[in-house]
């Protein structure tokens, strides 16, 4: 119930806001911050909790996610093209049999750079750089070695088709996309293949850009998005594991100051049927640039803004 009440309370707090936009703007496409896959945008981020429930074959997984994300350069046009991240989470493991475990799992570092990007047409593809140190808790940690892997993201809006009556609806949508591989550094050589695609409408995008339809906030800032998430492990020459295919779908409000977004998980392949029942996964993310701009829109080249 208090989980609802804030809620509830930062969305009546958001519809008093304009409609400008702090986060993944390319052109004139606001790209949401996805549940699972990684956003393609360097961005002045906190993600402030990440609740997630699974319901697994043997164990129900509780956990809170974080992660913090500094933009460090912009370019002339002000697009942010460099950016540093951190990432942990907090997990309690109740098994069907045995003893619970809980504590918090790997810490993640990343660098992620945007090479290249088009407003015209609402695309932008960036590099990653992903380390994982393994400082987590005993029983919770999935990897007790560094691993250290590059990821490739990118995203396009389809703002950019002909504005006639049979393809305008289809301007709202846009496509984020990531593949990456994580492999150890030593010990057991794991290696983690993994990819994601999400799929989303925004109804900002369809009453800013395309046609009125007299939506009120909050539902004017809302994004109907799907995700469709792979993950692999590697396990050396000897073979891999099998595959884990999921999908994700969920609805998003992105406003001025922060994003809201709710969703559940459906396993597409056997694989993933026994590490997800049942599932339910949310995020608060603060755009914390438009809290504390001076702080929060720094940056090496660029310096404090006035």
């Amino acid at each position: 119930m208090k989980a609802i009440g804030l809620i509830s309370c930062l969305l009546l707090l958001a519809g008093t806001r304009n409609v400008a936009l702090a986060h993944g703007v390319v052109g004139d496409y606001v790209f949401l911050e996805p549940l699972v896959a990684e956003d393609p945008t360097p961005a002045n981020e906190l993600d402030l909790v990440q609740p997630r429930w699974v319901k697994r074959s043997d164990a129900n997984d509780y956990s809170l996610g974080f992660e913090i994300e500094k933009v460090l350069y912009r370019d002339q046009n002000y697009m942010p093209r460099f950016s540093l991240t951190a990432t942990t989470a907090w997990h309690h493991l109740s098994p069907s049999a045995g003893d619970s475990a809980e504590g918090f799992e790997n810490l993640e570092l990343g660098a992620k750079c945007a090479l290249f990007y088009s407003l015209k047409h609402e695309f932008l593809a960036s590099a990653a750089l992903a380390v994982q140190l393994p400082v987590g808790a005993a029983g919770i940690r999935e990897e007790s070695h560094t691993s250290m892997g590059p990821e490739f993201l990118w995203e396009k809006g389809f703002g950019d088709l002909p504005n006639l009556p049979a393809l305008r609806f289809l301007r709202p949508l846009g496509i984020q996309s990531d593949v990456g591989y994580l492999p150890a550094l030593g010990g057991h050589t794991n290696h983690e293949l993994f990819a994601d695609a999400v799929l989303e409408y925004s109804l900002l995008y369809l009453s800013n850009n395309v046609r009125d339809i007299g939506l009120k906030r909050p539902f004017r800032n809302l994004f109907l998005f799907t995700e469709f998430n792979y993950d692999q492990l590697v396990a050396g020459p000897s073979g891999e594991t099998f595959p884990t295919v999921l999908l994700t779908p969920g609805v998003a409000y992105v406003g001025y100051r922060f994003e809201i977004a709710l969703g559940t998980q459906l396993a597409l392949n056997n694989a993933a049927v026994a590490g997800t029942h049942a599932a339910v996964l949310g995020l608060i993310d603060i755009f914390y640039d438009s809290i504390i701009p001076r702080f929060g829109n720094w940056t090496i080249n660029k310096g404090f803004s006035e």
